[in-house]
Order: structure tokens, then sequence, then C-alpha cells
């Protein structure tokens, strides 16, 4: 009986390490990552990337979207919505090329298995710029908005 009762400290030790190794797995967010390279740029929010210190099986050509704002669609409904998708792109095409530093930041994944990240250009949030210039809107997940031209 005295074993048994001797155990116990330990086991409860053991359970604790296992619990706190498992948070990662419920975590809101993956925490936050440093560009080696914009591989391709899609559209205003969604580009490709190398994360440096990552395997190249899941660190190569890794597709992200910027989290919180949504960009015209290159595909869009109208000539008019696909000509401020282009802006949008090349706004986002010049900070990336010109970034000294692209850090993704809160990193989670999204409903197509891409990085969703807080996209930081030298400091700044990039999505926040795409903001501020008119080439995007806030989004958080749901529904779209309205149409980009009306």
């Amino acid at each position: 009986m005295k074993q048994i009762v001797d155990a116990i400290p330990k086991q409860i030790s053991i359970l604790f390490l296992l619990c706190i190794a498992a948070l990662p797995a419920f975590a809101d967010d993956y925490g936050s990552a440093t560009v080696k390279r914009v591989t391709s740029i899609y559209d205003g929010d969604t580009f490709r990337v190398d994360i440096e210190g990552w395997p190249a099986v899941v660190g190569e050509r890794v597709p992200v979207r910027i989290l919180g704002i949504d960009t015209p669609e290159l595909r869009g409904s109208s000539d008019c919505e696909k000509l401020l998708a282009r802006a949008a792109k090349q706004f986002t095409v010049a900070k990336l090329r010109e970034a000294d530093e692209i850090r993704l930041e809160h990193i989670d994944r999204g409903k197509y298995f891409r990085l969703l990240a807080d996209v930081m250009v030298d400091g700044a949030s990039l999505g926040q710029a795409l903001i501020e210039a008119g080439h995007a809107r806030p989004y958080d997940g749901g529904a779209k908005a309205k149409e980009w031209c009306e």
C-alpha cells in the first residue's frame, strides 16, 4: 500500500507535464515566424513564402492570407473590381519587395489550409497599410460585406 501512495505524486507530476505539453494544440494561434523569401504573390491579401527555420516539407511555398482584411478579387464580378484588385496586388508587391524583414504574427490555419497571419513588414502591419491606402476592408472571415464597385 505504501508503494502505491508513494507513486501517486509521481503519476500526478507526469499527468501535469503531459497536459502542459498538449497546450499548444489548443492555442488560439501558433506564434510567429520570419519569412525567408516571398515566392509568389497571388493578389492583395494572398501570397506564398518560404519560412525561416521551418523544415522544407512544411516551410517552403507556404500559402499565407493576411488576417483580418479582404481585398478585391482578381476574378471579381466586374471590370471595376478587377481593376481595384490589380491595384491592391501592386501595393502588396511593392511593400513586400521593399521589406527588410517580413514576420508572420498570430499564425493560424484558414478554411483553405492557408496560414492566416498578421503580416508585419518592417514592424508595420501590411493589413492596416492596405486598409489605410483604400485597397482593403476589415474582414472577420464571415460573409463579405458588399460589392467593391456600386
